[in-house]
């Protein structure tokens, strides 16, 4: 069983891109937000090679910041950070990137973190980047046993004070399968706020909110949710 909303107060997102966590879970971290819980999103990268037109490759950094930080902001979300020195397609899970993960988990201290799956989905290619899979294995590796172990990466204790902590709930997105639905009708505005707002990737399409109404239709039928209800998938982890 996952935990209650009510024994959590601090939710960490951990993902490759800017708009990952909005094309995932956009419409869930909207409700938590809602419900008061601290949600913070931790971005691996700056999405340099994003995009669908000619805009100078180094502008690009700067554009999908700002567009990540606008479509935080439609979802009540004010904490967003991103990690330095790891380029959009050169993603991998090193210790480098599993320490400085670590990092961000002991000074958010979240009891429930949120992040891409590690696992191929055959199914869904195009949510099985390199990059996302990378951030996933990172991330889980940064989960157990790495940030609960004060052994792992010292310097972190050592030199900044870090101290160890567990995270106790891994809610994963794109896994191959999914156990949880969370009903994301009543925050769909806000999702397609957040999604808009991601313009140097999403403005090329034609009918963006369509397009994502019949994402969230399909996950909610899978759910086995009434007609007319709209939905995000999860697997959830129980870590201990």
């Amino acid at each position: 069983m996952p935990l209650s909303d009510s024994d959590v107060s601090r939710i960490l997102c951990v993902a490759a891109h800017p708009d990952d966590l909005d094309f995932g879970a956009a419409g869930t971290s909207a409700g938590w937000t809602s419900s008061g819980l601290a949600v913070t999103y931790l971005l691996c990268t700056r999405g340099d090679q994003g995009g669908f037109d000619d805009t100078p490759r180094e502008e690009m950094p700067r554009i999908r910041e700002a567009e990540q930080r606008a479509a935080a902001a439609a979802v009540g979300v004010e904490d967003v950070r991103f990690l330095d020195g790891y380029r959009d397609g050169w993603l991998d899970p090193t210790h480098e990137l599993q320490r400085d993960i670590v990092r961000v988990i002991r000074q958010v201290r979240p009891e429930r973190m949120l992040i891409q799956s590690p696992e191929r989905n055959w199914a869904r290619i195009g949510a099985s980047h390199p990059d996302h899979l990378a951030a996933g294995e990172a991330s889980i590796r940064a989960i157990y046993p790495a940030a609960r172990n004060p052994f792992a990466y010292p310097e972190l204790l050592d030199d900044e004070g870090l101290e160890p902590w567990t995270v106790k709930e891994v809610w994963l997105m794109a896994d191959p399968s999914p156990d949880h639905f969370v009903d994301i009708t009543d925050t769909f505005g806000r999702k397609l706020e957040a999604l808009d707002a991601h313009k140097s990737q999403t403005s090329h399409h034609d009918d963006l909110e369509a397009m994502l109404r019949s994402w969230g239709a399909f996950t909610a039928e899978a759910a086995g949710l009434p007609a007319g209800r709209l939905a995000e998938a999860f697997r959830i982890v129980t870590t201990g």
